[in-house]
């Protein structure tokens, strides 16, 4: 399965240590819970990253990461019916709840979660403390830009 992330050049060399949602917390993941949040998709990852951009600001120093996870290795992927009605507009707890439950049992590397930028596309949260991690193999980063137009 190929993964990517987008993030400041400056991150690159820890994009895949999950330190950022350690120390801020995320839709899937609490305060203090290490975890990495990744993308199928190069697009779906733009978007991810997009929606937490200020308005009107291009940033000049942005790459983008592509990462595999070999096929025959096992993951998870969250049912959608044991979710919040409208879960996509909030920052529930339960969601929070979820995603440290699976960090904390540690039978998976990767947790498929339904991305609330994009309804229907699915994001994938690795787990650097599982024993497959050192499987993933990680690309150099590459530079990445957006388009002039989506800061119009």
């Amino acid at each position: 399965m190929r993964l990517w992330r987008i993030c400041r050049a400056i991150h690159a060399a820890d994009a895949f240590f999950g330190e950022g949602a350690r120390l801020y917390g995320g839709r899937w993941n609490s305060q203090g819970v290490t975890v990495v949040y990744t993308s199928p998709s190069l697009a779906l990852a733009a978007v991810e990253t997009f929606v937490h951009l200020e308005p009107n600001l291009r940033p000049d120093d942005l790459v983008s990461i592509a990462a595999d996870l070999p096929d025959d290795i096992a993951t998870e992927r969250l049912d959608l019916n044991s979710l919040p009605r409208k879960w996509y507009a909030l920052r529930d707890e339960s969601l929070r709840t979820s995603g440290d439950r699976w960090i904390r049992a540690g039978e998976t590397i990767a947790l498929h979660v339904p991305s609330a930028a994009i309804q229907g596309e699915w994001n994938v949260l690795l787990n650097p403390a599982h024993s497959d991690f050192p499987k993933l193999k990680i690309e150099k980063p590459r530079p990445f830009q957006f388009d002039l137009r989506m800061f119009r």
